[in-house]
């Protein structure tokens, strides 16, 4: 898709014209299912990106909002293609995180299409158990 672009600009009420061809790429992007799971230990997300691999994958905190990125890519085989249905297709997700987690410890795996983060909660909100003592 090519959008034409006029731009006038000059000085003293002068006009230079300069047209120039912009190129926008549309390209799909879904939202990817997630279910999130918690225990006294720890949250997790686990979200479904078919066909993303390890190279393709990305999870970023920033302040408390937690940003899943995938990407999958039409694959490669050798051979003329008599028919081409797949397409690159990108994933995004953004979850705004609770006080009180670890962020150092946030960790994620993917296995067969499905990623797997970890967020564990902070010592101070974690629930423990307080043993009475006999006087």
């Amino acid at each position: 898709m090519a959008t034409d672009t006029s731009i006038s600009a000059g000085f003293n009420g002068g006009a230079a014209k300069t047209r120039k061809v912009e190129k926008v790429q549309a390209k799909r992007t879904l939202t990817p299912p997630v279910d999130i799971y918690e225990n006294s230990e720890e949250l997790l997300l686990v979200t479904d990106m078919p066909g993303v691999d390890q190279d393709g994958v990305k999870v970023n905190l920033e302040k408390r909002e937690l940003t899943i990125e995938g990407r999958k890519a039409r694959g490669e085989a050798a051979g003329r293609p008599l028919a081409a249905e797949s397409e690159d297709l990108d994933y995004r997700r953004s979850f705004l995180l609770p006080q009180g987690i670890d962020a150092e410890k946030i960790s994620a795996e993917l296995k067969l299409g499905v990623l797997r983060v970890r967020v564990p909660k902070a010592a101070a909100v974690k629930p423990r158990q307080i043993q009475v003592k006999m006087a």
